[in-house]
């Protein structure tokens, strides 16, 4: 039987009698004499590995004893008076793994073995629990589900796993849905493409986390805003249109006056989407901005009033025809420039596509925004900008237009003599630009600031999500020095090839005209303080990300009944394991980062190689 001994020393500079023996490792001449000792085993009676915390009593040590004798003595413990107490903690490994490790049958006999022990001291670990239930035997089934009555409501991140399509029991969703009760709106809208994707595992039309979110759209038109989108843009998928009709059909009665304004909108919706099929027709540019112009001033009065679908707070009040155009990529999207109803307000841009699935770029940017919230929560703000997306219907939706930022093409075009090779060689380009609208030292100083915060945070979210096909018409930086990643068609490692060769070989894209501008074009790279506090933020915003990897993970799970092509099962989220590391330790994984970001470094050549190219190959002033 496996046991285990544990001996406390006292450790001396003298020799004190016959247990003393010298330390040969030390440095200075150290003794060490045994003070008391005591044993258990490793499985206890049940013959089931010991988990939790328990105290063992412990032996005095006689002058004449010997170590080895120690370990060969009893499992008791003493019961004498006032004896030396060691309380011993037994981690429970399988049910620290993440949510996709597959457990042994031994691992699951043995967690549900020590489920009142889960629940007096580690009531997180519940989902693991569960997954350890015989649901084909009731015996087994009703004692979880008096376990479940006694449970302390857990964390809503934690929480939103017992929603996945592994619980299908409607006690485990009744209490994920408690959980998540007092949850505020706020909070609760970073999760909701989760949970609308979370009805499909629902066994009846009517049951708790549908009337949760009905109640919370009631009693919050924002909330009801986007739950209508989300639930409208599936309406085409056979096997959700009648659940997801009767919602939509149960939160417009239930909210009427909203009824009318989302029916503008929809309507707007539907208007620009047979301009869109239109113009694919029109091959000449100038032609088709003509017959798209004509088409808005047709019906400027769909524009006077309503609700922007991106962001219901900012309301339209009609369309600047002059100013809108249709861009030059293969779906032929829309540029559309709108007037906001604030008189002090900005335009209202956006970019309304017809023939993309934007499930993909919203799932990506919804993840941008819960990584930047788990960042801001340990306070680290990296000037993230999640700009809005939203798919309306099948293969249709709207981007948000970001004002005042330039692609990293345009950045490098405009500051080079030879368009497209120059920026291979030349690192000065984005300083330069930053530098010309901001002329002051002060003004410069804090878009450079921002730009070193962005990039860190983009880094590592562009790592840790594997973003791909990131050229230079897919990074972005505002006049105000904040860059962010645009355009995510392609993630979890879904690199593109060209003649069977990756074109992107790097973990994530930091060039050195990136690092020019951290460095405030100093020519010492990365020796100087202002890299080396970069560093240190990619650094922390990577530990910080793996801390919540349970999390990540879980989201993207529910999102695997959306039918997105690189997002179809579980096999998809290896990727994230694999950049999250969550088989090491802490700091095995913060090593595993530092080489990754040495090879992003090291390699970026390659990346000002592949923007080179990309450069060559296309206009890229639009």
């Amino acid at each position: 039987m496996a046991r285990l001994c544990f001996i406390i020393y006292e450790l001396s500079k003298t020799s004190k009698g016959s247990r003393s023996r010298k330390m040969k490792s030390s440095k200075q001449e150290l003794f060490k004499i045994p003070m008391c000792w005591v044993n258990t085993t490793v499985f206890d009676f049940k013959n089931q590995l010991r988990t939790g915390c328990m105290t063992l009593y412990m032996w005095n040590c006689d002058d004449e004893e010997e170590d080895f004798i120690c370990s060969l003595g009893t499992v008791v413990s003493n019961t004498g008076d006032d004896p030396v107490a060691l309380t011993v903690t037994f981690h429970n490994a399988a049910a620290e793994r993440d949510p996709l490790h597959e457990m042994h049958e031994q691992d699951k006999k043995m967690l549900w073995a020590s489920r009142y022990e889960i629940l007096r001291h580690g009531p997180k670990f519940l989902p693991k629990l569960l997954n350890c239930v015989e649901w084909n035997d009731h015996n087994e089934v009703s004692e979880a589900m008096a376990l479940l009555s006694k449970w302390p409501l857990l964390p809503p991140p934690l929480a939103l796993e017992l929603l996945d399509y592994a619980y299908g029991d409607q006690g485990v969703r009744c209490y994920a849905v408690k959980c998540l009760s007092k949850v505020l709106d706020d909070d609760l809208l970073l999760f909701l493409l989760q949970l609308v994707q979370a009805l499909k595992h629902e066994c009846y039309l009517y049951c708790d986390l549908v009337e949760f979110l009905l109640k919370r759209a009631l009693n919050n038109q924002k909330m009801g805003h986007y739950l209508f989108w989300h639930l409208r843009s599936e309406m085409h998928v056979p096997s959700v249109w009648m659940r997801f009709g009767l919602m939509l059909e149960t939160y417009c009665r239930g909210s009427p006056e909203h009824m009318k304004t989302l029916s503008r909108q929809l309507e707007l919706v539907t208007k620009m989407k047979g301009i869109s099929e239109t113009l694919r027709q029109c091959r000449d540019r100038d032609k088709a901005k003509a017959v798209l112009q004509k088409n808005l001033r047709d019906m400027m009065d769909s524009f006077d009033g309503v609700l922007n679908p991106l962001d219901p707070t900012y309301r339209c009040s009609s369309v600047k025809v002059e100013q809108c155009k249709v861009m030059d990529s293969k779906m032929r999207p829309l540029w559309i420039v709108l007037e906001n109803n604030d008189m002090f307000g900005d335009d209202i841009k956006i970019i309304f596509k017809n023939g993309d699935d934007l499930r993909q770029d919203m799932l990506t940017l919804q993840m941008i925004r819960i990584m930047d919230r788990l960042w801001k929560n340990e306070g680290h703000d990296f000037r993230m900008n999640s700009y809005n997306c939203i798919s309306t219907d099948n293969r249709v939706g709207l981007i948000e237009v970001v004002d005042n930022a330039e692609t990293i093409a345009n950045i490098q075009k405009e500051k080079a003599m030879f368009a497209a090779a120059t920026p291979l060689f030349r690192k000065g380009s984005i300083l330069d630009w930053l530098s010309l609208h901001n002329c002051t030292e002060a003004a410069l100083n804090k878009a450079i600031e921002e730009f070193t915060y962005s990039c860190a945070g983009y880094c590592v979210a562009t790592y840790v999500l594997g973003v791909a096909d990131r050229h230079s018409d897919n990074i972005m930086v505002k006049k105000t020095g904040q860059l962010f990643h645009v355009d995510f068609g392609h993630i979890l490692g879904h690199f593109k090839e060209k003649f069977g060769f990756r074109r992107e070989r790097v973990p994530f894209v930091l060039t050195n005209d990136f690092v020019h501008v951290i460095n405030k074009g100093q020519q010492r790279k990365e020796a100087t303080h202002e890299f080396q506090k970069f560093r240190k933020n990619c650094e922390q915003a990577f530990l910080i990300l793996r801390r919540h990897g349970n999390l990540i993970l879980s989201l993207f799970a529910m999102m695997i009944s959306t039918g997105l092509p690189e997002l179809s099962s579980e096999n998809d989220l290896n990727y994230l394991r694999e950049t999250l590391v969550l088989d090491l330790n802490e700091t095995d994984a913060l090593q595993h980062f530092k080489s990754k970001f040495d090879e992003a470094l090291r390699n970026s050549w390659k990346t000002s190689l592949n923007w080179a190219s990309h450069n060559m190959a296309k206009n890229n002033k639009t």
